[in-house]
């Protein structure tokens, strides 16, 4: 009896285990111009050192919305492209669990040289469910 309790307690740890490595997050968000209207077509890169492949682009669509999914926890900086837009650069996204972090810019019409560099703390806040989570180290 004790030892069928000691198997299904491994077996147990050996499932959630995984479940918590495997946490993954998502950037989402909306490119607009500066006259508010949004812009379909933006490339939009997520770079970070966590990353395997250091990068990861999404195009935005139809209704200027865009999402990376599957991204590990980490710190993240998220570039704007758009031929004949300025490039909106945000530093210092911090990705945790399985959260859905929501990333907006507003490009404006610019040299292609022109570069624009966001700095600051963006609040991590899940509008996309309500469930808690936890990070182990």
């Amino acid at each position: 009896m004790r030892g069928l309790k000691v198997v299904l307690l491994a077996i147990g740890v050996v499932v959630s285990v995984p479940m918590a490595a495997f946490a993954q997050a998502t950037l989402s968000g909306l490119v607009r111009d500066a006259s508010g209207a949004v812009l379909p077509g933006v490339t939009v890169e997520a770079s970070s050192p966590v990353l395997i492949e250091k990068a990861r682009t999404a195009i935005t669509d139809g209704t200027g919305r865009y999402q990376i999914v599957d991204l590990r926890p980490g710190t993240y900086t998220v570039t704007f492209t758009l031929q004949s837009f300025s490039v909106v650069k945000r530093e210092g996204i911090e990705l945790s669990g399985t959260a859905t972090t929501m990333v907006n810019a507003d490009l404006k019409v610019g040299d292609l040289q022109e570069t624009i560099t966001v700095t600051g703390e963006v609040p991590t806040v899940d509008t996309q469910s309500s469930t808690r989570n936890a990070v182990l180290s």
